[in-house]
């Protein structure tokens, strides 16, 4: 089921049992920011497979690609961007196929759309 893997159930201390690494650790991964575990009104963290997921990806790259915190930080921002950046051109090629359908643009035509800085050009393939 796709919600169970956002829920946050795991506590702390079963994150640093299941990860082999000390809960000071993962508090120290929250405090630069590079994962964001949910809070209960007690103010218990609570973790998702989806925040296990991503201690993963931390643990891969410091442990061994050697790569420091901040190191980390600027690689899932840039993960993220990336991913925000598929998700958009996923939706611009579905946008090109549905005019396509309507015969608006021209087969031998590229769809261009000014986004901020960068200009997205999907061409047909």
């Amino acid at each position: 089921m796709q919600n169970s893997y956002y829920e946050p159930v795991y506590l702390i201390s079963a994150v640093a049992e299941i990860l082999s690494i000390h809960p000071q650790t993962l508090r120290q991964y929250e405090r630069e920011g590079l994962i964001k575990p949910s809070r209960t009104n007690g103010r218990i963290r609570l973790y998702s497979q989806h925040d296990i997921e991503n201690i993963k990806i931390v643990l891969k790259l410091t442990r061994e690609l050697g790569v420091n915190l901040s190191g980390v930080e600027i690689i899932l921002e840039l993960k993220e961007q990336i991913s925000s950046l598929e998700e958009e051109l996923k939706f611009y090629k579905n946008k090109l196929k549905e005019a396509n359908k309507f015969g608006v643009v021209p087969s031998n035509k590229a769809l261009v759309v000014k986004k901020s800085l960068y200009d997205i050009v999907i061409f047909e393939e």
